[in-house]
């Protein structure tokens, strides 16, 4: 059994990896700052689903600070570490730009440094689709990804680009895994589906930019959370896709089938396209199946179904949360 370091792990796609990999017999030392982006209450709700399991440690600390992480890698003999940690989101780059590249990019430069110090060979790293803005669907790993429309594209192209860095110089082994519009249970409140549930429930109009005809292919985060884990295997470095691999899967349509779940009709605030958002995302998945073994499970029906389930379950504390 391995000892994985994941970082960001009170977070949405970090904690549901360290869960599986605790489930299969790891051990997982989790990392997290606690930073107040968004409420703290949702990163405490996954952080106790982890808490107090068998191989589990926490560690509160940010990998903006190198210092902090140190006694990590000195007192423990990673297997991999798998950098999840993340300022996320592509309007609020815009509004803040410099944290995104003080955690994206120098939080990333911590941990390879420290890697190559300990001799640590594995490094899993969290970008994004956003990466593929203006190119030719589906999206596949091969296109090149120079134009960024956000600070938040930069700063995961920037991040990219050091884990190479690190592969030629030091051997590191990188996995890069894309991912596309995650969605599931504990999501972020600044995330699209989170939103909506909330919205439709409370009978609040719904925030729509541009018309709702815009597409994602939506990932269920479990899917998400196995794809990194099969992504650990040696592969020198490599650019991956995870995503649904679904065409027009439309805005109006997440709205209209959350709307059936919950018995409830929207109410839509229209408002203008926003010029650092996607139109279109359409993630092309064979790279991961050819390499990873990987294909998503979890239906978008099924994937929306829990994500309602688990939002009815939780909702008393939940209205307190700022969307």
């Amino acid at each position: 059994m391995g000892t994985y370091l994941v970082t960001g792990a009170a977070g949405f796609i970090a904690a549901r990896t360290a869960g599986l990999l605790l489930d299969a017999g790891h051990a997982v030392v989790g990392l997290d700052n606690f930073n107040d982006y968004y409420d703290v209450r949702l990163k405490q709700h996954r952080l106790d689903a982890l808490t107090g399991r068998k191989g589990f440690t926490f560690s509160r600390a940010d990998i903006e600070d190198e210092a902090a992480l140190a006694p990590l890698f000195a007192q423990h003999r990673f297997d991999a570490v798998i950098n999840l940690a993340a300022r996320a989101g592509v309007r609020a780059s815009i509004e803040q730009p410099r944290p995104y590249f003080a955690t994206n990019v120098d939080g990333t430069l911590n941990l390879l440094e420290l890697m190559r110090r300990h001799g640590v060979k594995k490094f899993v790293l969290a970008s994004s689709s956003s990466l593929y803005a203006g190119q030719a669907m589906p999206f596949s790993e091969d296109l090149a990804v120079n134009t960024p429309l956000s600070p938040y594209a930069a700063s995961k192209k920037a991040a990219e680009m050091l884990a190479y860095s690190y592969h030629h110089l030091h051997g590191i082994d990188c996995s890069i895994l894309r991912y596309f519009t995650v969605y599931g249970p504990a999501s972020r409140p600044d995330m699209g589906l989170l939103r909506f549930t909330s919205w439709i429930d409370r009978g609040q109009p719904i925030e729509l930019f541009g018309d709702g005809s815009q597409t994602r292919d939506f990932t269920y985060v479990d899917d998400i959370a196995r794809g990194t884990i099969a992504s650990l295997k040696p592969l020198g470095y490599e650019v991956i896709n995870l995503g649904g691999g679904l065409n027009s899967i439309t805005i109006a349509s997440i709205i209209s089938r959350l709307g059936k779940l919950l018995g409830k009709k929207a109410v839509l605030d229209r408002k203008p396209f926003h010029p650092a958002d996607l139109k279109e995302t359409w993630a092309d998945i064979a790279k991961a199946e050819r390499l990873l073994g990987w294909q998503p499970r979890v239906s978008l029906d099924e994937g929306l179904k829990q994500s309602v389930d688990w939002y009815r379950a939780n909702a008393a504390w939940l209205r307190d949360v700022k969307l």
